[in-house]
């Protein structure tokens, strides 16, 4: 059995405020995509593919996969303007595979332990998702940022990565879907996850498996922050 890992880090991190790219900011002394590659270099993962913002291939050669030593980095190719295009991109760079964990490189504290449960549950299941329990009641608004409807709390799920699938369930999906790409554009229906796309075009549910830890995706100044004190503990 043969897994790989699509570890996406083409992201430009508008709302961090800087020039940088979130990924490569500095998280404790490490840039932020490091801890990623890390949790998969140390995994049972037998390789992985780093999708980069195009024209930072060479940077990501140089200053991450060779200075940090990562060896189960096989190839680094470029992304493409919407998530999905640097799935897409990752997928077909692939050589093929069993199984294929899609993680965000800006999610620096993926554990081994839901690695693991992940792949547990993808041989039963197919497709399964790291996720967490909404703690919070959920509000749905009417569009005008009025209360309409209040879904049941035990039914909502906050969605993270990795998100684990079947290679060739979803290597076909996300064919079909690069197909569909104008037609889901002129329909204003915007493709947020992998699931949604295991769903729309492999008629696919993934099963959600509960994430204990904390795995929160670097979007905003403050997260850094809360990632640095998690990472002491």
């Amino acid at each position: 059995m043969k897994t790989q890992a699509i570890v996406l880090a083409g992201g430009k991190g508008r709302r961090m405020g800087g020039a940088t790219p979130k990924q490569y900011l500095m998280l404790k002394d490490k840039p932020v995509l490091y801890y990623s590659l890390r949790a998969f270099e140390d995994s049972f993962i037998d390789e992985v593919i780093l999708v980069c913002g195009e024209g930072e291939e060479e940077y990501c050669r140089k200053e991450i996969v060779l200075k940090y030593g990562f060896t189960k980095v096989v190839k680094i190719v470029s992304g493409g303007r919407e998530r999905f295009d640097s799935v897409y991109n990752g997928l077909e760079a692939s050589d093929g595979c069993d199984y294929v964990y899609i993680h965000d490189g800006a999610r620096p504290l993926v554990s081994q332990y839901i690695l693991e449960r992940c792949q547990h549950y993808v041989e039963k299941y197919r497709a399964a998702v790291a996720g967490a329990k909404a703690k919070d009641t959920i509000k749905m608004d009417n569009g005008d940022g009025f209360i309409e409807s209040t879904p049941d709390r035990d039914r909502m799920w906050l969605m993270q990565t990795p998100q684990v699938f079947e290679y060739g369930l979803i290597k076909t999906c996300y064919e079909k879907l690069i197909q569909d790409r104008e037609r889901l554009a002129s329909a204003g229906v915007n493709v947020t996850d992998d699931t949604m796309v295991a769903k729309m075009y492999g008629n696919i549910d993934a099963k959600l498996v509960e994430n204990p830890d904390p795995n929160l995706k670097i979007t905003t100044p403050e997260d850094l922050k809360i990632a640095g004190f998690l990472l002491d503990k």
